[in-house]
């Protein structure tokens, strides 16, 4: 009996998640802008298309790309079609803080730049503190977020 149930448990811990590898690390983060930097200056139109259209390469667990113009307005998001198209440079997170215009500044002053801010994790669907990499690239705004658990 003793040799059964410590087969159970040892099973059951190797086949346990390792919830620290369900979420993205900032190095990821960037990995994955640079990687939609490389491709939108390639073929911008179609990877604004890919990113919204949640094409395996642009969804990594909880990181996607999102991509916004200097206006803030939202050109491609890898969680979110229905931003798609409008002007959210009002948009604020659950502490107000409108983060939308504060990449936008930052993108004009920085052009690389980490930003911290609340949003909605797709994993959870709870509101959490995430900060988010971002690239301009031309007269566009390249992020990825990684969620502070």
């Amino acid at each position: 009996m003793k040799k059964f149930l410590f087969a159970i448990t040892a099973a059951s811990l190797i086949s346990m998640p390792v919830f620290a590898e369900s979420y993205a690390s900032p190095k990821e983060a960037e990995a994955m802008v640079g990687k939609a930097v490389k491709a939108m200056q390639a073929n911008r139109e179609g990877t604004l298309k890919e990113i919204t259209a949640k094409d395996r390469k642009w969804e990594d667990r909880d990181l996607y790309p999102v991509v916004y113009d200097m206006n803030g307005k939202c050109l491609a998001h890898g969680q979110n079609a229905k931003s798609v198209g409008k002007d959210l440079i009002d948009l604020a997170d659950a502490d107000g803080k409108e983060f939308i215009k504060e990449r936008v500044e930052l993108a004009k002053s920085k052009g690389k730049f980490w930003q911290d801010y609340k949003f909605t994790d797709p994993v959870t669907k709870k509101v959490l503190p995430k900060s988010a990499y971002c690239e301009k690239v031309g007269e566009d705004i390249v992020c990825a977020g990684v969620y502070k658990h």
